[in-house]
């Protein structure tokens, strides 16, 4: 008489999920795999499936990780309209670059779906980079940091906490300027609390380099997020992480490579103030040499992505971006800004994303 065994024994003995398992019985993988009322038996000897899909693209069935910074410009909100994009599904594209990484809301999304050969980011911002390296490389010494200022922070009243924070401001800035490797961890969990704690969750500096965005008016803000934190430094255990102009990707992109470029967006208007997050800034000369850039991987057959503001939203006969992008393909999006000081003027403006496929 044949033996069977259950969804649950199936996924436990083949090192899957009940999930996986459940889709092989539906799909008829497996021999001899029956229904006993509405639960999927399967024979205790079966084999596992060979995977169908590609070996070098398996679509991850783990929960999803989020960006552990708010971040100005952040694509949380555009990313139904980015995944349209996402070429995996194919298998021959196995490797992701995202050398604007910032908050990393496309990239979080794509490790969250997408078990990818090689994963590639980079940013210019040595205070980001930090960040992301120690997630991964020491992320409970990073929590205990943080955990510490919670408890400090959240029992205080409004006085005592801009105190709190300006001490922390002040310290964050001293180590950016004056630090080294080992008091790493501190730099990070400081740039972590003021994101957290700051106004609109800005990260601005000055021409000097020094961070000054004033504190928010938060009640209660989840400054230690121990759970994202470590399922964020577990994805991060598989990715290159660069501190570095973008330039620096072109060894890495090839034609396996999907590329998401999300630079500093051009203002839109010409008194619009620009959020700097580095001491440098990205002016139109610069966006020229990325669409260069951009060309030069396009050569290599990277399937490509960017992002950008659409200068049309203050001049209709601005075609800036139409016109150094005018090889690829443009298509206009509608995102909500708070781009004008002027409540009358925000609210909802178009944005462009730019591919070559």
């Amino acid at each position: 008489m044949l033996a069977y065994m259950t969804a649950n024994e199936a996924a436990e003995k083949w090192n899957i999920s009940h999930r996986r398992v459940l889709t092989l019985c539906k799909e008829n993988r497996i021999t001899d795999v029956a229904m006993l009322g509405n639960m999927w038996i399967i024979p205790i000897n079966a084999q596992k499936p060979e995977d169908a899909r590609s070996r070098r693209y398996v679509e991850s069935e783990e929960k999803a990780v989020k960006p552990f910074l708010k971040w100005a410009g952040g694509k949380g909100q555009l990313l139904k309209e980015i995944e349209c994009y996402y070429p995996f599904a194919k298998g021959n594209i196995t490797k992701y670059a995202e050398p604007f990484v910032g908050g990393g809301a496309v990239l979080f999304d794509i490790l969250s779906k997408y078990d990818l050969r090689e994963v590639y980011i980079s940013d210019i911002n040595a205070e980001l980079i930090n960040t992301y390296r120690i997630i991964c490389d020491d992320v409970d010494a990073l929590i205990k940091m943080l955990y510490k200022m919670q408890s400090e922070f959240i029992p205080l009243n409004t006085d005592s906490r801009k105190i709190y924070y300006n001490e922390k401001r002040e310290r964050f800035n001293n180590l950016k300027l004056n630090g080294n490797e080992s008091i790493n961890v501190e730099k990070a969990a400081l740039m972590i609390f003021l994101n957290k704690t700051c106004f609109n969750g800005l990260f601005r500096v000055n021409k000097k380099g020094l961070f000054n965005v004033p504190m928010g008016a938060y009640k209660n803000p989840m400054i230690c997020d121990k759970k994202n934190l470590r399922a964020v430094s577990e994805k991060l255990q598989k990715v290159t992480i660069i501190c570095g102009d973008y330039r620096e990707s072109a060894d890495f992109i090839d034609e396996n490579t999907f590329v998401y470029f999300d630079p500093p967006y051009r203002p839109i208007t010409d008194t619009a103030s620009f959020t700097a997050y580095t001491e440098n800034l990205f002016n139109d000369e610069e966006q020229i040499e990325l669409a260069h850039f951009v060309d030069d991987m396009h050569k290599k057959g990277a399937k490509i992505v960017i992002s950008n503001s659409d200068p049309k939203n203050s001049n209709t006969e601005d075609d800036f971006f139409d016109n150094i992008y005018s090889a690829h393909k443009i298509k206009r999006v509608e995102a909500t800004r708070m781009i004008n000081c002027n409540s009358e003027a925000r609210g909802k403006i178009k944005e462009l994303l730019i591919s070559n496929f």
